[in-house]
């Protein structure tokens, strides 16, 4: 009996929850390999293909009230005209914020 209370632990703490949507995952690659997969399409080098005046720059981020890795999150789900929306589904909330602190570190 012991063993299946274990079985059943291990289960919900781990694909359980993931499987409800109730955990965050991450697919293992770096906030550098995910932006050139996700962002670097139309922010190469950090820069903006759409619309040049929002660039990925501390400068530019900041005249947008862009200044940390949530609000860069938070952009990633909600964007403005002509960004591409990038859903939970698509990019974990920890694969998000590691492209966020790339950003953050990369771009300055």
């Amino acid at each position: 009996m012991r063993k299946i209370l274990i079985i059943a632990a291990v289960f919900m703490v781990s694909g359980g929850l993931a499987a409800l949507g109730l955990a965050e995952t991450k697919t293992g690659k770096s906030g550098e390999e995910l932006f050139k997969e996700h962002c670097s399409a139309c922010h190469p080098e950090g820069g903006n293909i759409i619309s040049p005046g929002k660039t990925l720059r501390k400068a530019d981020r900041e005249a947008h009230n862009i200044t940390n890795r949530a609000d860069i999150v938070d952009k990633m789900r909600h964007p403005g005209k002509g960004m591409t929306s990038w859903s939970a589904a698509t990019i974990p909330d920890k694969d998000a914020e590691d492209i966020a602190e790339y950003i953050l570190k990369t771009f300055k």
